[in-house]
């Protein structure tokens, strides 16, 4: 005796904030050939929620103790599947009896028979990001609770991410339909053409936001003297994007032995939500190149940012800032080469010096990572698209 519930996000288990997530729910019967025509299994009710659930580290956020004299309500007793020990940002409720058309009463799900609707809810355009950092981690769920007849509710949890794209809050769609972007070698059914619209701008304001290249030149230099330059045509990226930058060594004065760069990513605590004042900030690296430059003109890097990273974003709890950190490694006198001079009928052979008097010195020049298309985001997603529970 039993019933299958099966989960299905149809595109993808990535969204952008204020997509229209569309899920759709199917119950089924998995009973064998052999069983009777009579083996039936009725459904008590369903319901479908959506979760951002917020966790916070003790030890680096220090959180106000919460309004709300009500306690979490636990999935045993209840159909409201608020989480517990954890912050639930933002609910949204979906709960009938049966799910959507089903809803005027209990129905049976006989064998080789289902059930099946779609659940459709905007996410909140000004919700933060799908985040799991070392102090913090926002965290979104969609929560199917259902009820077998005479049986314990059970939940299925669907997770999936949450890009945000400042901008599109602000933006007004055009009345007209032939002036909206839009995608000519799709069909599109009538209720997603907004929801495909909205990807379609964010898609159009990423690659204009991206795609303006000038020369930055910056100079490397320390307290003796200059070491080299570096140039970058942008600081702007996208997710799945790579960071390239070239340095130029011949015009030092000081010769360079060793550089390494790291695509790293600051998590910051607001200051009035800090555990202790003055605490520090939190750092990831994320992609790392090391080269051994010395007798070297020119020299380049390509530093890819991961698809499953996440981009820049700002709340009233934390800051997630991207910078490329800069290590060079100089030498306090010339960089020679020493010529061992063997017996006459030995050819000659040149030597690096075996010690050397160094001095290191490190750089970091802030950049902006934006998000990119969820549907490109989904191809690496660790979240499956299709999850199941049997009840």
């Amino acid at each position: 005796a039993m019933i299958e519930v099966l989960a299905k996000l149809g595109r993808g288990p990535v969204f952008l904030a204020g997509e229209v997530l569309e899920c759709v729910i199917t119950f089924t019967n998995p009973l064998s050939a052999s069983s009777t025509s009579a083996s039936s299994e009725m459904l008590a009710w369903a319901s479908a929620q959506i979760h951002c659930q917020f966790h916070a580290s003790e030890n680096r956020v220090a959180l106000p103790p919460s309004d709300s004299s009500k306690h979490d309500v636990q999935a045993e007793n209840e159909t409201v599947f608020v989480p517990n020990r954890v912050h639930c940002l933002s609910l949204s409720y979906y709960t009938v009896c049966g799910l959507g058309k089903l809803q005027k009463h209990s129905r049976c799900v006989e064998k080789h028979w289902g059930l099946c609707d779609s659940y459709c809810e905007t996410l909140p355009i000004d919700g933060p990001p799908s985040f799991r950092g070392q102090s913090v981690k926002y965290v979104y769920k969609l929560t199917i609770g259902c009820q077998r007849v005479n049986s314990p509710i059970k939940l299925l949890r669907v997770p999936f991410r949450v890009l945000v794209l400042h901008g599109l809050k602000d933006y007004q769609f055009p009345q007209d339909e032939a002036v909206a972007p839009s995608n000519p070698f799709l069909e599109e059914e009538e209720g997603l053409k907004k929801d495909s619209r909205l990807a379609d701008l964010a898609t159009e304001l990423l690659m204009v936001a991206t795609s303006r290249r000038s020369l930055h030149l910056y100079n490397i230099s320390n307290t003796r003297g200059k070491v080299g330059t570096f140039c970058i045509f942008k600081t702007v990226y996208k997710i799945g994007e790579d960071v390239i930058g070239t340095f130029n060594f011949s015009e030092g004065d000081i010769p360079c032995l060793q550089f390494s760069v790291s695509l790293q990513t600051e998590e910051s605590i607001q200051e009035e939500f800090q555990h202790r004042r003055g605490q520090p900030v939190s750092f990831s690296t994320h992609a790392r190149h090391q080269e051994a430059c010395l007798h070297t003109a020119q020299s380049s890097f390509s530093l890819p940012i991961p698809l499953s990273s996440t981009p820049g974003f700002t709340t009233n709890i934390v800051s997630l800032k991207w910078r490329l950190h800069f290590e060079f490694v100089t030498s306090s006198e010339s960089a020679g080469t020493g010529l061992v001079h063997g017996s006459q009928s030995e050819a000659v052979t040149w030597t690096g010096v075996e010690q050397m008097e160094v001095d290191t010195f490190s750089w970091d020049l802030p950049i902006k990572v934006l998000p990119t298309n969820p549907i490109l985001a989904s191809y690496v997603s660790q979240f499956s698209s299709t999850n199941s529970i049997t009840i």
